[in-house]
């Protein structure tokens, strides 16, 4: 009887501490991006059209899932793909695939513009099952995008999928509750602006203007007036080229890489300015140029290589 009893102890003791160190079941998740298009920085949004499937074995379905960074959850278009309700590959793992389109949220950071760089990301988790019972995790190469997919003016740096535990922080008002933990998927894309976009479309209308306006330097200074009129019509035109750029971006609040540019070439377009002014008064009638000639001369090219230099300065902080 006592054996009975110590079995029967020792049953209910290893079930106990089986339940204690059981596995949450897995979900293995993948993600081919259709379509991305619509990307607003001043809303901070973007549109996205892709197809998501889920592969597991267990009892609890995981594909009652929510989108954690979706805007406007009213418009969600989620829709089954094929014939895949009830599918079960060969080896017994349940099988779903679904077609998503939506609005996703992306806090767009334009501090490098326009050589700046986007990793937008499209987060799910299911919201019935913490990341004790239920966890996400990417399918084998299962991170991909349509090869013809192409974005006018951006370039697509690849893509990925990661896993991670989202902790809430909190019990949202029930003291029964622990802190949420949910298991977190997240599908990235990292997009980057072309180069050929900086150097010919931003960079190259300021570097005509920086050489015209340095350039007055190599006038003789008798011609006070044709020498003066140059940097000053570089100034006003770098104002307008500037303006032009700012108005296709977000009010930011702070200074972008192109401004930080924009107000090196400021300064030095003031300080030709000011060296011509300098040159006008050393000037006399009569007397010889042989000094200030040379003088200029100089300037122009040092005053070209602080601008190259403070380029590549800040193009590389």
């Amino acid at each position: 009887m006592r054996q009975k009893l110590l079995l029967v102890f020792l049953w209910v003791l290893l079930a106990g501490a089986g339940r204690l160190v059981a596995q949450p079941q897995q979900v293995r998740v993948g993600v081919y991006l259709m379509n991305l298009y619509d990307l607003n920085m001043d809303e901070h949004s973007f549109y996205a059209d892709f197809y998501v499937w889920f592969k597991w074995k267990g009892e609890i379905d995981p594909t009652n899932i929510e989108f954690v960074n979706s805007i406007e959850k009213w418009s969600m278009a989620i829709a089954q793909s094929g014939d895949s309700s009830h599918m079960t590959l060969a080896d017994g793992t349940n099988y779903r695939i679904y077609r998503v389109e939506g609005r996703f949220f992306h806090s767009f950071s334009l501090n490098s513009f326009p050589l700046d760089r986007h990793v937008l990301d499209i987060q799910l988790e299911s919201p019935e099952h913490p990341a004790d019972s239920l966890v996400y995790l990417p399918d084998t190469n299962a991170a991909e995008i349509r090869n013809t997919l192409k974005l006018v003016g951006w370039e697509t740096k690849g893509s990925r999928l990661d896993s991670k535990v989202h902790d809430y922080g909190t019990d949202f008002g029930n003291p029964e509750e622990n802190a949420q933990r949910y298991s977190n998927l997240a599908f990235t894309i990292t997009l980057a602006r072309p180069v050929s976009y900086f150097i010919l479309k931003m960079l190259l209308p300021l570097v005509v203007v920086m050489l015209v306006s340095i350039g007055g330097l190599l006038l003789h200074p008798s011609y006070i007036d044709t020498r003066s009129s140059l940097p000053i019509g570089g100034l006003l035109t770098a104002v307008f080229l500037q303006q032009s750029y700012s108005d296709a971006l977000p009010d930011t609040g702070y200074m972008v890489l192109m401004d930080k540019i924009y107000l090196l070439a400021y300064m030095l377009i003031s300080l030709v300015l000011l060296q011509m002014i300098r040159a006008g008064n050393d000037h006399m009638p009569g007397k010889s140029d042989l000094q200030i000639i040379p003088r200029e001369r100089r300037m122009a090219k040092v005053f070209v290589g602080i601008f190259v230099a403070g380029i590549l300065i800040l193009c590389a902080l």
